[in-house]
């Protein structure tokens, strides 16, 4: 039997990096690690140990599998600090998959699951934060936004010496006016819907996108799953401001180069321009 070896795609995009493997039903996980998260964690490529913050949009296996993996060994590892983020309902049965493991185990391993809701933030680090969405998926799904935060010193106030600056912060006066300048939004797996009624998602520098089907007798299969079929983009990127539109979750059964075809007819030219496959194999790293 010939086998492959694994290989992460990488996919750069000014200052981001997006290193990942995701095709639907086996594994998804998209390391971006100069924001210190990976988007889903898999079966927790050894990439992925490194990284403090897994934003887990939902439970199904090809997506959550590696949990447990990360946590006992970053603890293996004496590497200190991890944390998942995921739906509020999902912690629970998270810390007793934990507590299942730890009976395989022998011991518990150190771990921090947090859990999110629609709208809520996580300060990632100073500066940088991770917003969390609901999708529809099923199950208690959730898509992130990461970021940055920044404040811009008001207009009124710019023509102010230093000294004058910190008398009014003294007074309480609020002179700066905060910016966020959203990098990457993740979808998660998802049905049809109006993602870009959120700015975060809308103004991202890098949407990753599922779209699990492509074949044409498969639409039935992507409304039964709550996942996307090609024929819905067009109308989901509808308004896209994003630089990049990067394609996730294609099935296994799908031929990548029948579906740069199918998606050059599907998408208006300028969003077919900006978008890339994530599983293409121009992005795989051959170390």
């Amino acid at each position: 039997m010939k086998t492959r070896p694994y290989h992460l795609s990488e996919v750069k995009f000014d200052d981001l990096t997006l290193a990942g493997y995701s095709v639907a039903g086996e594994e998804t996980a998209i390391i971006a690690p100069e924001l210190d998260v990976v988007f889903d964690i898999g079966k927790c490529p050894r990439e992925a140990l490194r990284i403090n913050h897994v934003l887990l949009s939902h439970g199904h296996m090809d997506h959550a599998a590696g949990v447990a993996y990360y946590f006992s060994q970053r603890d293996f590892q004496g590497i200190s600090n991890g944390v998942v983020l995921a739906s509020e309902q999902l912690v629970e049965p998270l810390e007793r998959l934990m507590e299942a493991v730890a009976g395989v185990e022998g011991h518990c391993s150190p771990h921090k699951l947090v859990g999110m809701r629609d709208g809520q933030d996580y300060e990632i680090r100073r500066g940088l934060l991770a917003r969390a969405f609901a999708v529809r998926h099923r199950g208690n799904s959730l898509g992130f936004s990461v970021i940055e935060v920044r404040h811009k010193l008001k207009a009124e106030f710019a023509d102010r010496t230093g000294p004058q600056l910190v008398e009014l912060k003294k007074q309480g006066v609020e002179i700066t006016r905060r910016l966020e300048l959203p990098l990457v939004a993740y979808l998660g797996d998802t049905a049809k819907a109006n993602y870009f009624e959120l700015s975060h998602v809308r103004d991202a520098k890098v949407l990753l996108v599922e779209c699990t089907f492509f074949d044409a007798d498969h639409v039935s299969r992507a409304r039964a799953g709550k996942h996307l079929h090609v024929i819905d983009l067009a109308e989901v990127l509808e308004g896209s401001n994003n630089p990049r539109i990067i394609i996730t979750h294609v099935s296994r059964r799908t031929n990548l180069a029948q579906a740069r075809k199918i998606l050059k007819k599907a998408l208006p030219k300028d969003i077919y321009e900006r978008t890339t496959f994530l599983m293409s194999w121009k992005h795989v790293r051959e170390d």
